[in-house]
């Protein structure tokens, strides 16, 4: 357990962020940079009164603008997180690459350790399980961010010595996802919409299947990484179990009561991802990280959240 730092957490106030800061501010005084674009403020009220925590209004590639010297750990989840953002705008392709260098020089002159949020989506199209090792194939301008991401940081361990850790997370979902709006995950999306009395929407003929992983097993990965990874390294975060969605909105039915049946429409998605499974084994073996959160557990803290 990280105590006693000085920790920064970009994109904090997003709902795996917050999740994070949540965590890190029990006993860590915690600064947070975000630009509220799919955060919140309010996700952090409650540790912002808590006085370890202090929020900055603006994005990460100004993170060495701000009087922000000696973090110990930067946790960098403020880039881009969605597909569909980057098909809108490829230029954030860019953005977030400028983003990780900001961060990497902050790192490289503060001496800190960073650990940040890549993505799963650039198993694209591989067969499952998926593991760190794959030769990735290029397939949109969101993984192409991420792997440019992971390239920068992982030369700037190269040259400088710096301990950073890239984490895949498999299909995240958890407590204060309402900020994303159209890009919540879209189990979250199932279950707003049913708890409305609406049928989910689900492209194709739901036998697409996701290893749906719970934000607060994220947190624990990301802070596992913070301490125990040296150089660069990749580490998928998943549970290592994937679910079609026909299953999905079954078991949402069985927690809410209701009979509630999807509606399907056709694919309109080029690149879709059809399935993911994390093989989490480097994970396990180099961080002791094992996910604890399973889909039913997970789907009934998002109904009881979202009351």
């Amino acid at each position: 357990m990280i105590s006693g730092k000085e920790v920064i957490v970009t994109g904090g106030a997003g709902f795996i962020g917050s999740t994070l800061v949540e965590r890190l501010a029990q006993e860590n005084k915690v600064t947070v940079i975000d630009n509220l674009h799919t955060g919140v403020k309010t996700n952090l009220e409650d540790v912002i009164r808590s006085g370890n925590v202090s929020f900055i209004h603006d994005d990460v590639k100004n993170i060495n603008n701000h009087d922000i010297e000696g973090a110990d750990y930067v946790f960098h989840i403020g880039s881009y997180s969605s597909s569909p953002m980057y098909g809108k705008n490829p230029y954030l392709v860019g953005e977030v690459v400028t983003g990780m260098i900001g961060v990497c020089e902050y790192a490289k002159r503060n001496r800190s350790r960073v650990v940040f949020a890549s993505t799963s989506s650039m198993y694209s199209g591989m067969k499952p399980p998926h593991h760190e090792k794959m030769d990735l194939p290029v397939t949109d301008y969101y993984t192409e961010g991420k792997i440019g991401m992971e390239r920068v940081s992982e030369l700037y361990s190269k040259l400088y010595g710096m301990d950073i850790a890239a984490m895949r997370p498999f299909s995240v979902y958890g407590l204060r996802e309402r900020a994303k709006g159209e890009y919540a995950n879209v189990v979250t999306q199932f279950l707003w919409a049913m708890k409305g009395g609406r049928p989910p929407v689900i492209y194709g003929d739901g036998s697409q299947r996701r290893d749906l992983t719970f934000a607060s097993d994220v947190v624990d990965a990301m802070t596992l990484a913070a301490e125990k990874n040296r150089g660069f390294n990749a580490y998928n975060i998943g549970t290592g179990r994937n679910y079609d969605m026909n299953d999905i909105v079954g078991r949402i039915n069985a927690i809410l009561g209701t009979d509630i049946k999807p509606s399907y429409i056709a694919m309109p998605i080029k690149n879709y991802v059809w399935e993911n499974l994390a093989d989490t084994s480097k994970a396990e073996r180099e961080l002791g990280f094992k996910a604890k959160v399973d889909i039913d557990h997970g789907l009934r803290m998002i109904n009881e959240h979202y009351r």
